[in-house]
C-alpha cells in the first residue's frame, strides 16, 4: 500500500516525529527538482532559516511533486475547449431514478427495512465532509460546531451524531441485537482538524463509541500565483489550501479509512456535507434503494424551486451521469417542462451533495483518482515577496487555489451503476451557507426548517402545536434520540405542545 500511495504522490506525514535538517546532497537534489520545474523561488530564504525551519520546509517540499503541480495547474488554466454544439443534456432515465414524492409506500418500506438489515449486519458506514470553517457565519470554528439557535442549543455535529445513534438503535430493536455500530468518518481540513477533535472529545463523542469515530484530514495543494509559481506563506512555508471536497477520494487512502472500512466489512457508504441540518445520516431508505439497484454511486436530489434557482443539476450529459452548473444552462433549457408532467421542470434534480457509494467502487480509487480534473478558484492570497521578504496582502485576486469536486467521478460510471433519489426539500435539505440575517440559507432558515419539521411530526402523530410567537419561532424541536424520521411519537397523540418546545424524551 505504501508503494502505491507514493506512486500516486499521496503521502501522509506521521505526527510527533522530530524533523532533521537535510543533508547537503538531499537538499541539492530537491532544489534541482524544483529549479527544473521553474519553481526554485520556494528556496528564496532557505539559507537564512533556522535549523528547525529548514527541516520543516524541506519536509513540506519533499511531499510536493512540482512536476505534477505544474501539470495540473496548466490543465486547470487551459482546459480543452468545449464544443457546446455537441453537448446533449437529458434527464436521467426513469430506470435510474426514484422519488420519495411519488414512489409507492411499499417500495419505500422495503428499502427502509433492507437498510436497517444492512445496519444491523455492520455493513453501513458514514463519511462526513466537514472541512469548512464558519467564516461566513462569523466564526473561525469548524462549521459543524455551529449552533443555529435551536432551543436545545445543539451543534450540527451533535444533531448528526444523534441521528447515527438512533439508526443504530432502530436496527438493534428490529433484530434484537446489541452494540450495532455505524462507523463515522469525519473528513476535516488543516485548519479544522484539531478543533474538531477537541470538540468531539469535550462532548464525549456525543454518545457514540470513540473507536467508531475517525477524524481524518483531506489533502492540500500549493497556492499558485497568476504567473504560475508557488506562493510562500512565510519564508519557511509554501502557501497551501484544501484540495476541495473531491479530495475525499485520495484522503480515504492516505488516512487508511478505506482499510478500516475493509476490516469492518463495510459494503454501503453514505457521504454528505456538514452544513445541512436536516440531513438523514445513514438513511436506511437511501441505503436500501441504492442496494436494490446494485449501483456504485447514488445521489439524493431535491426538486428545483424554479427555473432560475442557482443550483447544480444531476442529469445525463452526452449519455453520462453528471452535474451541470446553473451557469452552464441556457434559459430555454432551464425553463423547459417535463413532457410527461408539464407542471414540473424537465431538468429539476438539484444536487445537494448527498451520496451513496458501494465499497467495491471505493476499492478502485487508484484506477481513476488522477483522472479527476482540477478547478480554478481565483483568490486574494497573502504571500511573501521573494525579493523583499515582506508579507503582501493583495486587494484583488493575485493567484489561484486548485480544487476537485466530489461529483467529477460521476461521468466515469456506466449509467446502470448510477442512481438518483428525489427527496422532499422540507424534510431533508436546509443548507447553512450565509450569515444570520441574510434571509436565505442562514442560521434562521436552518432553525425554522428544523422546528417546522418537528411541528409536522407532532401533528402527524395526533398532537397539537400552539404558539403566541411569530411563525419562525413557533415550531417544535424533536431530538433525534426520540425520532429519526417522525416514527415513535405515538405518545404525543392528543397532547398540546406550547411552542417553541424541545421534546427530548417521552413524557
Amino acid at each position: 500500500m505504501n508503494a502505491v500511495l507514493e506512486k500516486l504522490h499521496l503521502k501522509s506525514n506521521e505526527e510527533g516525529v522530530s524533523l532533521k535538517e537535510p543533508s547537503e546532497d538531499d537538499l541539492d537534489s530537491l532544489r534541482k527538482t524544483y529549479e527544473t520545474e521553474k519553481q526554485g523561488q520556494v528556496f528564496a530564504f532557505f539559507d537564512k532559516l533556522t535549523k528547525s525551519e529548514k527541516a520543516a520546509l524541506f519536509e513540506q517540499l519533499s511531499d510536493i511533486d512540482p512536476k505534477r503541480i505544474n501539470e495540473i495547474t496548466h490543465k486547470a488554466l487551459n482546459p480543452p475547449e468545449k464544443d457546446k454544439s455537441h453537448v446533449r443534456l437529458e434527464p436521467l432515465t426513469e430506470s435510474a431514478t426514484a422519488s420519495i414524492l411519488d414512489s409507492n409506500s411499499e417500495d419505500i418500506e422495503r428499502w427502509y427495512q433492507s437498510g436497517l438489515d444492512f445496519v444491523a449486519d455492520g455493513k453501513v458506514a458514514v463519511v462526513l465532509m466537514a472541512g469548512g470553517q464558519g467564516t461566513r457565519l462569523g466564526s473561525s470554528a469548524p462549521k459543524g460546531c455551529f449552533n443555529v439557535g435551536l432551543p436545545s442549543e445543539k451543534s450540527l455535529f451533535q444533531i448528526q451524531a444523534e441521528r447515527i445513534w438512533k439508526v443504530q438503535q432502530l436496527a438493534e430493536k428490529k433484530h434484537g441485537k446489541k452494540n450495532v455500530v455505524i462507523p463515522w468518518y469525519v473528513m476535516t481540513s488543516g485548519p479544522t482538524r484539531q478543533p474538531t477533535e477537541k470538540f468531539f472529545q469535550e462532548h464525549n463523542y456525543f454518545g457514540l463509541g470513540e473507536n467508531d469515530v475517525t477524524i481524518f484530514e483531506q489533502g492540500t495543494l500549493p497556492c499558485i500565483s497568476n504567473d504560475g509559481t508557488m506562493l510562500l506563506e512565510t519564508t519557511s512555508r509554501v502557501a497551501v489550501a484544501p484540495d476541495g471536497n473531491g479530495g475525499l477520494y485520495e484522503a480515504l487512502l492516505t488516512s487508511n479509512v478505506r482499510t478500516d472500512m475493509r476490516k469492518r466489512g463495510i459494503v454501503h457508504i453514505h457521504a454528505y456535507c456538514v452544513d445541512n441540518c436536516l440531513v438523514k445520516v445513514a438513511d436506511p431508505v437511501f441505503m436500501g434503494f441504492a442496494a436494490s439497484k446494485d449501483v456504485d454511486i447514488a445521489t439524493k436530489v431535491v426538486r428545483k424551486r424554479s427555473a432560475n434557482e442557482s443550483v447544480g443539476l444531476i442529469l445525463l450529459k452526452n449519455g453520462k451521469p453528471d452535474v451541470v452548473e446553473y451557469s452552464e444552462i441556457d434559459s430555454v433549457t432551464a425553463e423547459a417542462t417535463d413532457p410527461k408532467h408539464p407542471e414540473v421542470l424537465k431538468f429539476r434534480a438539484a444536487n445537494i451533495v448527498n451520496h451513496y457509494y458501494s465499497f467495491r467502487f471505493l476499492e478502485t480509487i487508484e484506477q481513476w483518482v488522477h483522472h479527476l480534473p482540477h478547478h480554478v478558484a481565483r483568490k486574494k492570497i497573502p504571500y511573501i515577496d521573494t525579493e523583499t521578504g515582506k508579507t503582501i496582502k493583495p486587494e484583488k485576486p493575485n493567484g489561484i487555489k486548485l480544487e476537485q469536486f466530489v461529483f467529477d467521478v460521476f461521468p466515469m460510471l456506466q449509467l446502470e451503476k448510477f442512481a438518483c433519489m428525489e427527496v422532499k426539500r422540507e424534510d431533508e435539505f436546509s443548507p447553512l451557507k450565509n450569515a444570520k440575517g441574510t434571509g436565505e440559507d442562514d442560521p434562521d432558515t436552518s432553525k425554522k426548517d428544523v422546528l417546522f419539521q418537528g411541528s409536522r411530526w407532532v401533528q402527524a402523530a395526533g398532537g397539537i402545536v400552539v404558539s403566541e410567537l411569530q411563525a419562525s419561532d413557533s415550531g417544535v424541536e424533536i431530538s433525534p434520540l426520540i425520532s429519526y424520521g417522525g416514527e415513535g411519537l405515538d405518545f404525543l397523540k392528543n397532547k398540546t405542545i406550547q411552542a417553541p418546545a424541545v421534546i427530548e424524551k417521552e413524557e
